[in-house]
């Protein structure tokens, strides 16, 4: 890897924009907690053998636990989400060690319903209401090469499209920075903050009719970032993440939606910004910047 830079932190201006968005994200997140309507939490696991990381090996083996909680208010819907992601020794704990890495991953998003805020509708054909969407991810991992402590923010409008189940598209502006820490070479870096840039990004989960089927996923269109912490251009991401879950408490006598289970798929090309065009034996991060990943994954609703 190249030398990592330093970077001078965003304007005042930019930091308080970023202030504003965590503490909208975090409040509209506590109310939607305190005055649910509908809520659905569930724990769930998934694994693949085809994980990839950017100036690693590919076929990296993980499993991934999963806490999920999706809720809705009178006001909007929250979705958050916890990943412990456990790697086999191809993408190792620290340089020379024969146990994998280890990450936890947070994604908070909260989507406020103008039309409801209002108390009116605002549907057109196609929509059935416009909002703004606030959260953040937030990560720590625990490898060789990397050990990322990303800490990102974001904010944007909404559209939620008329689909059985739900389909909602945001265009947001992220705030994204981090830490990193080399232990092949003993080097670090202070906290890094990227470019603010612009997310395209769509979820969705849709029941195939009355078969107990739902196709369920996200995918973002991420651009680049300007300079990384190395001096290195970044390059636009393409990350899909879609799964098509079974109901199997259908045929268990189990309670609808309790049990669910379903092939998934996990498409993210230049991950992280990396170019995954640039092979490894150039000094790039080669083919593990694009990760084509088949997993089995299964979710126990309560």
């Amino acid at each position: 890897m190249a030398t990592m830079i330093k970077r001078s932190r965003p304007s005042v201006a930019t930091m308080r924009l970023m202030r504003i968005a965590l503490c909208g994200a975090l409040t509209l997140a506590a109310a939607s907690a305190q005055a649910a309507i509908w809520s659905d939490t569930y724990i769930g696991w998934r694994y693949g053998t085809k994980y990839a990381e950017p100036y690693e090996s590919n076929d990296i083996s993980k499993n991934i636990f999963m806490l999920t909680n999706t809720s809705g208010t009178k006001y909007g819907v929250n979705f958050f989400n916890v990943d412990l992601l456990l790697s086999d020794s191809k993408d190792p704990a620290f340089a020379g060690s024969k146990s994998g890495a280890q990450e936890t991953y947070i994604v908070e998003r909260f989507t406020l319903d103008i039309g409801k805020v209002l108390g009116r509708d605002i549907k057109f054909t196609g929509v059935r209401g416009v909002g703004l969407t606030v959260g953040f991810d937030y990560n720590s991992k625990a490898d060789a090469g990397y050990n990322s402590k990303k800490r990102m923010l974001l904010v944007g409008p909404a559209v939620m499209f008329d689909v059985p189940g739900f389909l909602t598209v945001s265009v947001v502006e992220l705030y994204e920075s981090n830490a990193p820490y080399n232990t092949y070479s003993g080097t670090g870096v202070e906290r890094y903050h990227y470019d603010p840039h612009p997310m395209l990004t769509g979820a969705w989960g849709i029941p195939i009719g009355t078969t107990g089927l739902a196709f369920e996923g996200f995918a973002n269109w991420i651009a680049a970032k300007g300079r990384d912490e190395f001096g290195g251009h970044t390059k636009p991401e393409i990350n899909i993440d879609m799964e098509l879950m079974y109901d199997l408490g259908k045929v268990m006598g189990l309670d609808k939606g309790k049990l669910k289970v379903g092939p998934e798929f996990h498409y993210w090309k230049n991950k992280f910004g990396n170019d995954s065009s640039i092979p490894l034996t150039s000094g790039g991060p080669g083919d593990g910047a694009f990760a084509k990943t088949p997993e089995i994954r299964v979710e126990w609703h309560f």
